[in-house]
Parts: C-alpha cells; structure tokens; sequence
C-alpha cells in the first residue's frame, strides 16, 4: 500500500469523464481488481482532479486535501470488490470521500476551532486574477467567512449545503452519495441555508432580507 499512498497529484488536468459509467472504466477497474497497477494509474489519473475538488469543498481545507484524496484512493483500491459497476467509479469515490472527510471533521474541527480558523480556512479554493484588486479581496473575505460558518454547522447539514449548493450536484445524486432520500436532503439542505444565513448576518456580511449565502 505504500506505494499507492505516495502516488502525487496529476501533473496537468485530466480530461473530462462522463459520470455514467461505461465499457472501457469498467474493464480498467477489473484489471485493477486482478492486480494491473498501470489500470489503477490510469484510473487515478483521470478522476484525482474531480475527487479532489469534491474533497476540498467538503473538507474546507486544501492544504489537507491531497492526504484525504490520497487515503480515499488508497481505501478505494483496498475496495475494488464492493464497486459493483452499476453506478460510475467517480460517484462510488465521491461516496468513499465523504466517509474519509467525515471522521477529518470529527477529529479536528469541533466547536469553536472552526471559528478560530476564521483568517486562514478555505484561501486557496477562491483562487485566479482579478482586475479589481479589492473586489476580489472581499469576495475572497466573503469566502473565508462563509466556510467558518459551514464549519459550525453539523455534519449532516454541512454535506448537504457543500453538495447541493457549493457542488451543484443533482439532488438524486447527492442523495444516494449521503444514503438519504431526496426528501430528507432537501430538508437538511434548507436548514443549512436558512443557519448560514443567520451566522452571515450576525457577522455583517448580509442584510436581513438577503438570500444568497453562496
């Protein structure tokens, strides 16, 4: 397993994969199942850059990303048996991330530590140039305060706001990805807004009567 744990983040983007699943990823992964470590690089190639942006969103920290994307791999690797191929491999490793960042949460960011990392948590996910020097610094600001108050949220309101509203996923998909129903998604997703728009009012960043906590 060594080996697969120090295996690095792709050098240059990898291309788009469909989530539907199909003939070729489901042959790759039962090479990989059979022990073929060049089927499980190629796998790893092409969906490291969609589990990680999945993974940073829900972990709230990049910089703590690329070890839980790694241990989500490595687990995922260890699991190849339970992928039974009939839904896609990237949304089976979306599924295998949120276990992985569930117990990161609930080792290091309980009760107030979320707010004590008020100045430092999430910069780097709000990235590029802008030609509003200011502009940027307070939509980046703005960022910064809206992931603390996600960090004050329980973990199940959490997950459902990061993947219906930050992620933009189907409510099906995000759903099945948190073994829930769409109903009780949907509820979970409300009360996550209707929390972090309170938190954002009380720190001044919106007006009562506004709506848009992304």
């Amino acid at each position: 397993m060594g080996s697969l744990l120090a295996m690095r983040r792709p050098a240059a983007p990898a291309s788009t994969v469909p989530d539907a699943p199909d003939a070729r990823e489901i042959a790759l992964v039962d090479r990989a199942r059979g022990g073929d470590l060049d089927a499980w690089s190629r796998l790893y190639q092409e969906h490291f850059d969609r589990v990680f942006k999945h993974v940073a969103y829900l972990a709230g920290d990049v910089h703590a990303a690329e070890d839980l994307v790694q241990e989500t791999f490595a687990r995922a690797f260890v699991g190849l048996a339970q992928f039974a191929g009939r839904a896609s491999f990237v949304g089976w490793l979306r599924g295998i991330a949120v276990n992985v960042v569930r117990r990161h949460w609930r080792s290091r960011y309980r009760g107030d530590q979320a707010m004590d990392r008020f100045e430092t948590m999430h910069r780097d996910v709000v990235g590029g140039s802008d030609v509003d020097p200011e502009g940027a610094h307070l939509r980046q600001r703005r960022a910064e305060v809206l992931l603390a108050a996600l960090a004050t949220l329980p973990e199940s309101l959490r997950e459902a706001y990061v993947l219906c509203d930050l992620q933009e996923l189907p409510v099906a998909d995000a759903a099945a990805e948190l073994g829930v129903t769409p109903g009780n998604l949907r509820v979970r997703a409300s009360r996550a807004r209707a929390r972090i728009h309170d938190e954002l009012v009380r720190l001044g960043w919106l007006k009562e009567g506004d709506h848009d906590v992304r």
